[in-house]
């Protein structure tokens, strides 16, 4: 990470300008100090732990704290602290934290929302260096300061590293320190995943894995008083163990720090997996633009984990199955996913999926398919996916040829041995088949199983300890595999150019309007966008009958007339007449909007038909300005059809947004409708992520709906601006 953090978004996304910069310093100072991060050492490598409530009491929080410390494998120094006791676990014990003779690294708060206020301070005042709080800090009567400030207060003032509080705590396998009140088995072995969580459960369930995912580290990070999942997730990029970081994220608090620790976890090779909660509960009324609502609520982790190769998954399965594919010590090769059955029908069911969800599958060549089509019985199609089961005579030779043959063709990625492993009165053929193939390539070798639930867990296991991947489901087994070839992919993106710098009097001049608070006129808009490089339609605002049909025998008929009144979405209030042929219709047109919406009406030549996009900006609260990018018309919102993205966007990235619509094969030109200028429709694009990065501190929202594309190129036929300030 660079040491400082310039104002056009200086974080690198993409391998190209970009990232998270406060809406607050956007253009306004030459450079902005990224905020510090805390040295997380004392917290998660702590050589004296003070267990604050430490008991004997079967199943209390204090109790599985010390069992947890001491049955984990800490070595370093452990002082039980509760005025009950004299000794605990053959320890002295003794009544304060300030009877602790020895320096205190770390000080475990197993105690109640009522002591912890007394028990921070005392913390603090021995000079602990770190603190874990399990319980929720919550209080029935808060005074004007709630107890969460408070301790929050009370860290910062003693520069203490707080976990919680209502956290779970952490387990850190790599040194053998447990910080936790819950009970986590004791057997763990360090491996090269880090989980960071909001949920406790979820760090829970995933310890409990039974699937040999194994962590170097697992946190709860609770209310994040103080520390951050950005600080840790900075601390686990780092650390040399660390392969796979998988999140479970409820909110971004730091997110100017989540960033940079995305960009150096990118920039460093290591994965991140991430499930996000909340996205629809969380969304916005953003009634006054529609590129807020196609972005979503969602729209900026999607943005943000688009340009720092995040892996995004849906549920708790697939953060799971995801995390143990990628960490394997095997990457993806060139190609696609090849897949080898043992049932026609479950082959079917994995096509279709594949399909569905477009996870690309190998194309055999032609030595490929004589290879295997020598072996497999006749009816069998020696394609991919592959269903090689015919009569049971010779089966493992059968398998172990068509497998091989398929890992050693040039377009296979990976191999995806499907088959079921339920209990076959010990049958080992089918484990001997994976294990035979795991060891005769480099290239990832995985078992998936079509169904969980039959899944024999020793058989599995064995698989497991072998190093073979073992996927339960189809539907999640598929989507882990999906991840391993993306993974591939996104290491091997190109690093696009930096953004060019605008034109700084243009920029000057706009943000001078944008602090103006007179109300926005849609030809403002349209003259924004020209001067940041976007073609727009010509156009003129008038005031009178006679001078509308002037203008309009000026720009050439046909025209539109547009209502000009302080409107957001002119069509719904019937203030848009189309295709007007001449000078009567243009008189009448305005006659009637001027009689409903008032004088001012805005003349433009009318575009040539064409694919309909609309384009947008919208600021986040958290991340900041993205670029939306979707169908357009009327059917903006409905359609949903839109990719969201950081800005500064460069024009093969802006190739890249445009050709994952769904309508691409309308912009690349279907049946007898020609092909748009994708250079141009891309080159508009890069224009608006202009003004986002100049602009978009002081913007709430812009849209351009529509920009009509054709063969010759694109134009913006309506545009609006919401300044930052008429956000609700």
């Amino acid at each position: 990470m660079a040491p400082a953090v310039r104002t056009e978004r200086a974080l690198t996304a993409r391998g190209r300008p970009g990232g998270l910069v406060a809406r607050s310093a956007i253009g306004e100072n030459p450079s902005v100090e990224p905020a510090g991060t805390s040295d997380l050492r004392p917290l998660l490598e702590a050589r004296s732990v003070a267990v604050v409530g430490a008991s004997s009491r079967s199943d209390s929080v204090g109790q599985v704290a010390m069992a947890q410390l001491l049955g984990g494998g800490f070595d370093g120094a452990v002082h039980p602290v509760n005025p009950r006791y004299a000794e605990l676990c053959g320890l002295p014990c003794v009544p304060r934290l300030a009877d602790v003779v020895d320096v205190v690294d770390l000080a475990v708060l197993a105690v109640g929302n009522e002591r912890l206020e007394a028990q921070l301070e005392a913390a603090a005042a021995i000079g602990a260096r770190a603190a874990v709080i399990f319980a929720s800090a919550f209080e029935h009567d808060p005074g004007p300061t709630p107890l969460t400030a408070r301790l929050a207060a009370i860290a910062r003032s003693a520069g203490m590293v707080l976990c919680g509080a209502n956290s779970m705590g952490f387990v850190h396998l790599d040194v053998g320190l447990r910080a936790t009140a819950y009970a986590q088995p004791l057997e763990l072995q360090p491996g090269p995943v880090t989980l960071l969580t909001h949920s406790g459960s979820v760090l829970t369930a995933m310890l409990h894995n039974r699937k040999r995912v194994r962590f170097n580290l697992a946190v709860s990070t609770g209310q994040e008083l103080v520390t951050t999942m950005a600080e840790y997730l900075r601390y686990a990029v780092e650390r040399p163990t660390t392969r796979v970081v998988a999140l479970f994220c409820e909110t971004v608090r730091d997110p100017e720090g989540f960033v940079a620790a995305l960009d150096l976890s990118r920039r460093g090779d290591v994965a991140v997996v991430a499930l996000t909660v909340g996205r629809h509960a969380a969304s916005r009324d953003l009634v006054t633009a529609h590129s807020g609502a196609l972005a979503g609520a969602d729209g900026a982790y999607e943005a943000v984990f688009d340009a720092y190769d995040v892996h995004r998954v849906r549920t708790i399965d697939e953060l799971l199955d995801a995390t143990a594919v990628l960490s394997m010590d095997r990457g993806a090769a060139p190609g696609g996913l090849a897949v080898m059955h043992d049932s026609g029908g479950e082959r079917a069911h994995l096509l279709d999926l594949a399909l569905d969800t477009g996870v690309a599958l190998a194309a055999p060549n032609a030595t490929t398919r004589a290879a295997m089509a020598e072996v497999l019985d006749a009816g069998l199609p020696a394609t991919n996916p592959l269903d090689a089961w015919g009569s049971s005579v010779g089966y493992h030779d059968v398998f172990m040829t068509c497998g091989r043959a398929l890992l050693d063709d040039s377009d296979t990625a990976a191999l995806a041995f499907c088959v079921d492993l339920p209990d076959a009165e010990g049958d080992d053929t089918y484990p001997l088949i994976a294990r035979e193939l795991h060891a005769a390539t480099d290239k990832p070798v995985v078992v998936l199983a079509n169904v969980s639930g039959a899944v024999n867990p020793v058989v599995a296991d064995r698989l497991r300890a072998a190093g073979i991947v073992v996927l339960e489901g189809t539907t999640t087994g598929l989507a882990a595999l999906s991840h391993l070839l993306d993974r591939r992919d996104r290491r091997a993106r190109v690093p696009a150019a930096p953004a060019s710098p605008g034109d700084p009097l243009v920029r000057q001049r706009w943000r001078k309007r944008l602090r103006d608070p007179a109300p926005w006129t849609e030809v403002e808009a349209l003259a924004l966008l020209a001067d940041h490089g976007m073609p727009v339609v010509a156009h003129a605002q008038v005031e009178y009958g006679a001078d509308a049909v002037r203008a309009a025998d000026r720009l050439g008929y046909p025209v539109v007339l547009k209502t000009a009144a302080d409107v957001a979405h002119k069509s719904d209030v019937a203030g848009v007449h189309l295709d007007l042929r001449d000078a009567a219709e243009v008189r009448a047109a305005y006659d009637r909007l001027a009689a409903e919406l008032g004088p001012r009406v805005t003349v433009a030549a009318m575009a040539r038909a064409g694919v309909e996009l609309a384009l947008g900006v919208t600021v986040d609260p958290t991340f900041g300005p993205l670029v939306v990018v979707g169908a357009g018309g009327v059917l903006v919102e409905v359609l949903a059809d839109r990719r969201v993205t950081l800005p500064p966007v460069d024009a093969a990235h802006a190739t890249d947004l445009l050709g994952d619509l769904s309508l691409a094969s309308l912009l690349r030109g279907v049946r007898d409708r020609p092909a748009v200028d994708l250079p141009a429709v891309a080159a508009a694009v890069v224009a608006l992520s202009t003004v986002a990065v100049e602009l978009g501190d002081l913007l709430a929202a812009v849209d351009v709906n529509p920009l009509i594309c054709s063969p010759d190129g694109c134009v913006a036929v309506d545009a609006l601006v919401v300044p930052a300030r008429g956000e609700a």
